[in-house]
């Protein structure tokens, strides 16, 4: 709990114009994705790394929570104020601080929205590929605290790719920076990357560095529809055994499909229990190859229709259909618990079996979505919150997919990250040795237990 001197000492560091604390005023920062609530004591607007060293000593000598928090899109509860006190927003740290064409890299403050940060490079012909269905809330900050994946990942990777180095606060308030401004470096020990994907629980990232690579000239963007899903699954098979690893391939079940059919700009087929939606990029002589390629791949998986987009508008259309799938689903139910499993490649079409005969057994709706190219499907749990007979379902189902999952050599999250939504499930994939090691890690770089509490770990 943040008691009165507390906030005094945290307005002087900030400023009383940096710091809220009304019911009123902390409500945006009561919940992230997940829409679960937890409200904080107070939040904090930082503008430099000196003044969250200065809150960081703070609550370590007088032993209050600290919530790092971006744009509060996370999925698994990340950036919930769990244990109450000081939820620190970086969205004042926004500045893109150099782009450096010469050496391919960009430094940024965390809280640049990531699609600014696209926008910025391709102006100048340069290229971030980390691509989350939120690029246009979330920013860079807290992509790289989740390691957030996204469309292109099946191509160009995840965040973790693409950072380079880091300046962060640790708990104690020591400003440390970790890694290189260099496409090599290995002295000492990784810190970098023990930081991304670390959930805001080890430190508070206040620079980034991240490679930039070079704009591809042309891209194009196709898509498919299947009359069955388990046809779908092994075209995404087919692409790949073809030489062509597309920068974007996205799966679509029927459920979604009925969803979103509005949006579209492509009329849906009435018979399509799955879509395919792809995208290539490069030249044009690696882009027709590709399209040529991916074409055959579909028509011999019994593709309904393949269609390329006839323009950048009409492509720009389709993919925001795809990022508008997840909200569209709560047409179906009221209440969504959305899962990021991942797959190894070559068993989508024994997951897909799995989430058809989970359904009907469950008797609840799971429709599917995501990213088939790297085997990360996005599974949506719709129910009734106000329906105990359908709630008391989920926890179940869950563990039951989870276990299967598991056992197909896939995980359990692939960019939502653990929170507190994935916590009592961590153990099924990480034995306790290597939760204990973890646990280590975190007293090592927090020994107070101050910075993001009741996260990731489990009780």
């Amino acid at each position: 709990m943040i008691d009165h001197e507390d906030l005094q000492a945290l307005a002087q560091i900030a400023g009383p114009e940096n710091l809220i604390t009304s019911r009123e005023k902390i409500e945006p920062y009561t919940t992230d994705g997940t829409k679960l609530f937890f409200p904080p004591d107070a939040v904090i607007f930082p503008e430099t790394e000196e003044q969250t060293a200065d809150i960081l000593r703070l609550a370590t000598k007088r032993a209050f929570p600290v919530i790092p928090r971006g744009a509060g899109t996370g999925m698994s509860g990340g950036a919930l104020p769990v244990k109450g006190g000081l939820v620190l927003s970086l969205e004042r740290m926004n500045r893109i601080l150099k782009i450096d064409r010469e050496n391919l890299l960009a430094k940024v403050e965390p809280g640049v929205i990531t699609a600014h940060l696209q926008q910025a490079v391709e102006k100048v012909g340069l290229f971030y590929p980390p691509d989350p269905a939120s690029i246009h809330i979330s920013t860079i900050g807290g992509n790289v605290a989740e390691c957030a994946g996204g469309l292109r990942a099946v191509k160009y990777g995840v965040t973790r790719d693409y950072v380079l180095g880091l300046t962060v606060v640790l708990p104690t308030g020591d400003i440390i920076r970790t890694g290189v401004e260099t496409m090599k470096g290995v002295a000492g020990y990784d810190l970098t990357h023990l930081i991304v994907g670390s959930e805001g629980t080890l430190a508070i990232i206040t620079s980034i560095t991240l490679r930039l690579l070079p704009k591809p000239e042309t891209q194009g963007t196709i898509l498919a529809f299947f009359p069955d899903v388990t046809q779908a699954a092994r075209t995404v098979a087919g692409i790949i055994h073809r030489g062509i690893i597309p920068t974007i391939l996205e799966f679509m079940d029927r459920i979604c499909l009925e969803c979103i059919r509005e949006e579209m700009a492509i009329p849906i087929p009435v018979d399509a229990a799955a879509m395919l939606l792809m995208e290539v990029d490069g030249d044009d002589f690696v882009v027709e190859r590709g399209i040529r390629e991916i074409q055959a791949a579909c028509e011999e998986g019994n593709a309904i229709s393949f269609e390329k987009a006839e323009s950048l508008q009409e492509a720009e259309r389709l993919w925001q259909a795809r990022r508008e799938v997840s909200p569209s689903l709560y047409k179906l139910r009221p209440g969504k618990t959305s899962e990021d499993i991942v797959v190894p490649r070559s068993k989508l079409p024994q997951l897909i079996a799995l989430l058809d005969e989970l359904g009907s057994r469950y008797g609840l709706p799971l429709p599917a979505f995501g990213h088939a190219g790297d085997g990360n499907i996005h599974v949506n749990i719709m129910h009734d919150k106000d329906d105990p007979r359908e709630a008391e379902k989920v926890g179940p189902l869950v563990r039951e997919l989870f276990e299967k999952i598991l056992k197909m050599g896939g995980t359990i999250t692939g960019e939502h990250g653990v929170g507190i939504t994935k916590a009592p499930y961590l153990e099924m994939e990480i034995p306790r040795p290597g939760l204990d090691l973890m646990g280590r890690i975190k007293k090592a770089f927090d020994p107070k237990g101050i910075l993001n509490p009741g996260k990731i770990f489990f009780p």
